[in-house]
């Protein structure tokens, strides 16, 4: 029996940082195994396989989402974008630029999941979104200063086995003012407010 035409599989076009793949994949495969296993997407880390560490962040639509847990055929018709996509050519992202400037990473297993989802939290903080640590939610109060305390809890799904917070947190700030203003902020600035 061919496997594209059996009940357990389909074909499925998946749009990857620009590109469009189709693949006959198994119905349970999730976005984290056809990346890795079938596109040879490896950036994405696997790392619980349960949604709980965020090795395998990727954006869909924009929106940071755990691939362990999103199966691919759901995935069809959306815009993905992996670690691998995140940069303009050879041109970084400011994120990616922050954390090779501030040591935003050491073993680097868990770098592109915070690089993902960093560039999202960077965006829902300029859309005005608020945190759980968020004083006033009030629509109209504006986006929220972006302080260290919102930068860790809106990174809170990203976790660090070598323990370099302090440093992610800097380069999230650092790519956040590098976003808002179109420059970096100076070196030392932004160190000193996060630590």
């Amino acid at each position: 029996m061919d496997r594209a035409a059996s009940p357990t599989h389909s074909p499925v076009t998946l749009n990857i940082n620009g590109d469009k793949h189709t693949l006959a994949i198994d119905h349970r495969t999730t976005l984290l195994d056809a990346l890795r296993e079938r596109l040879d997407l490896t950036g994405t880390k696997k790392g619980c396989d349960q949604g709980q560490c965020g090795a395998c962040t990727v954006l869909l639509d924009g929106r940071r989402a755990v691939s362990c847990l999103q199966l691919a055929v759901a995935a069809e018709g959306r815009e993905i974008t992996t670690i691998e996509g995140v940069a303009e050519g050879e041109r970084l992202h400011p994120v990616q630029q922050a954390f090779l400037d501030l040591d935003g990473y050491q073993c680097g297993y868990c770098t592109p999941g915070q690089i993902c989802s960093a560039v999202a939290v960077i965006e829902e903080h300029a859309a005005g979104w608020p945190s759980a640590v968020t004083d006033d939610v009030r629509p109209d109060a504006g986006p929220p200063s972006l302080t260290p305390d919102e930068i860790r809890e809106r990174m809170s799904g990203n976790l660090c086995r070598c323990g370099a917070y302090v440093s992610i947190v800097q380069a999230v700030a650092r790519a956040a003012e590098t976003v808002r203003t179109g420059r970096g902020a100076p070196a030392g600035q932004d160190e000193e407010a996060v630590a």
